[in-house]
C-alpha cells in the first residue's frame, strides 16, 4: 500500500483540513480525533475441514465513543490491513455523527479469504473472533455489523456465540442478522436507499432532472446493484453502465435492473451481458453521465482521473472512493460530491433502528424504518448543504465541519479537552 493511498492517511488528511478550518490544528481535541482511542489485534486458531489448524489474524479499532457506544461492521478480506480497519473506524465516527445517531466509530476486519473456506470453517472463525474480542464489545460498548464478505448469516453466528459467553439472549450485540433473530426490516437495501434519498436531494439543489438523468455504477455487489434498482423505481433515471471486479457494460439506451441483475447472478459477472460494450472499470468512471456512482472500492477517483470524471452529482456508496487532491480538483470543476460517510449512512442508520429495536423488543414495519431513514438522511444532506453554502468550501470538509464539530462537543461536556 503506497504512502499517499493509505486510507488511513487520507483518513487523517481529511481531518486536518478540517481542523485548519475549525482553528483547532495541534488542539488537544484534533489530536484525540487523528488516532483511534484503542485497537485490539487477536490472533484467531480454527480447525480447518481437513484437520489441520490455521492462525487468522484479526481486528478491532474503536475510534472515538464520546457520543456514544462505538458501531461498525467486519470485514473478511485476504488483503485486510490495521490500516484499512483505522480508517474505516474514523469514518464510522463522522458517518454516525452525521445523521445523529448516539455512537462513535468503529471497524473489525480478519485477514482470511471467504471465498475458499467451506461454511464450517467460516462458522468456527466467526465464532474464534466473538471469543477474541467479546471483552471489548457489547450492546453498551461496541457493536459491530456486516461489511466485506460478511453476511447475516455469520452475524446470527457472532450474535450466538456472544450470548453463550454472557449466558443470556443477546441480539442486541450486533446488527445485520437475520429477521428471524432480531434483524431489522429495510436493512438489505438501507446502504443503497440512503444514498438516493440523499441524490433525490442534490438534484433537487443543483437543478438536475432525475427523471431525464443518465447513471453510471462502479461496482455490483449489494451497494451497487440495489442503486440500480433504487435509482430506477424511485426516480425512473437510466442506468447505461455497471461494473464489477471482473470489468464494465456499456449500453447508451438504457440497463433494465431485473435482466442485469439475473444476468449477473447466474454468471456471476455482469461481463457478457447481451447487447452491451465491454468497458473497464476506469473508463466507467469517465463516461458522460448525469450521476456518477462509485459503490466498490476506495481511491478509484484520484489527482490523475478526477479533471476526466463528467458526472454532475457523484455519490459515493463505497468508503474513500476519492483521494483529497481529487476533491479539490472535483469541486474546481464544479462537480458535486456527495461524500462517502454521508452517502452511505443508510446501513449504519438501519443498523441503528435495529439495536434500537432490540433493546425494546418491538419491532417496526418497513414503512416506518423507510420513513424514518428518509427523515435522517434528508436532514444530514441539508446540514452539510448548508455549511457548504455558508463556508464556500467543498461538499465532504462541509461534511466534516458537520461532524467533527458535533464530536467536538460530546468530548468537551463530558470534560475530555
Amino acid at each position: 500500500m503506497s504512502e499517499k493511498l493509505n486510507p488511513f492517511k487520507i483518513a487523517q488528511a481529511q481531518l486536518d483540513e478540517a481542523a485548519k478550518v475549525l482553528g483547532i490544528e495541534g488542539k488537544a481535541e484534533h489530536m484525540i480525533l487523528r488516532e483511534p482511542l484503542r485497537e485490539f489485534h487477536v490472533l484467531i486458531p480454527v480447525k480447518m475441514d481437513d484437520g489441520s489448524y490455521k492462525v487468522f489474524k484479526g481486528f478491532r479499532v474503536q475510534h472515538n465513543d464520546a457520543r456514544g457506544p462505538t458501531k461498525g461492521g467486519i470485514r473478511w478480506h485476504p488483503e485486510e490491513t490495521i490500516d484499512t480497519v483505522r480508517a474505516l473506524a474514523t469514518w464510522m465516527t463522522w458517518k454516525t455523527a452525521i445523521v445523529d445517531l448516539p455512537y462513535g466509530g468503529g471497524k473489525g476486519g480478519i485477514i482470511c479469504n471467504p471465498k475458499e473456506m467451506s461454511d464450517g470453517e467460516k462458522e468456527r472463525l466467526a465464532r474464534g473472533y466473538v471469543r477474541a474480542i467479546a471483552q471489548i464489545i457489547s450492546p453498551e460498548k461496541d457493536i459491530p455489523a456486516p461489511d466485506v464478505y460478511t453476511t447475516p448469516q455469520i452475524m446470527a453466528w457472532m450474535m450466538d456465540e456472544y450470548s453463550k459467553i454472557v449466558q443470556y439472549n443477546a441480539p442486541g450485540i450486533i446488527t445485520g442478522k437475520p429477521l428471524e433473530i432480531g434483524g431489522s426490516l429495510g436493512r438489505d437495501d438501507a446502504t443503497a436507499r440512503g444514498g438516493m434519498y440523499t441524490l433525490r436531494e442534490a438534484a433537487k439543489t443543483l437543478g438536475v432532472d432525475l427523471s431525464k438523468a443518465t447513471v453510471a455504477i462502479q461496482g455490483y455487489g449489494n451497494a451497487g446493484y440495489f442503486a440500480h434498482k433504487l435509482v430506477e423505481e424511485l426516480f425512473g433515471s437510466k442506468v447505461i453502465a455497471v461494473s464489477d471486479s471482473k470489468g464494465g457494460i456499456l449500453n447508451t439506451n438504457g440497463l433494465k435492473f431485473e435482466e442485469t441483475y439475473k444476468f449477473k447472478m447466474e454468471n456471476r459477472t455482469v461481463v457478457g451481458f447481451p447487447g452491451t460494450d465491454k468497458i473497464t472499470n476506469e473508463e466507467l468512471l469517465e463516461l458522460d453521465v448525469d450521476v456518477l456512482i462509485p459503490a466498490a472500492l476506495e481511491n478509484v477517483i484520484t489527482d490523475k482521473n478526477a479533471d476526466k470524471i463528467k458526472g454532475k452529482i457523484i455519490v459515493e456508496l463505497a468508503n474513500g472512493p476519492t483521494t483529497p487532491e481529487a476533491d479539490k480538483i472535483l469541486h474546481e470543476n464544479g462537480k458535486f460530491v456527495i461524500p462517502d460517510f454521508l452517502a452511505n449512512a443508510g446501513g449504519v442508520t438501519v443498523s441503528y433502528f435495529e439495536w434500537v429495536q432490540n433493546i425494546n423488543g418491538y419491532y417496526w414495519s418497513l414503512e416506518e424504518v423507510h420513513e424514518k431513514l428518509d427523515r435522517k438522511m434528508t436532514k444530514a444532506f441539508y446540514d452539510t448543504y448548508e455549511e457548504y453554502n455558508k463556508r464556500k468550501v467543498h461538499p465532504r470538509l462541509a461534511a466534516y465541519l458537520v461532524s467533527v464539530q458535533k464530536v467536538i462537543e460530546a468530548m468537551k461536556l463530558r470534560g475530555w479537552v
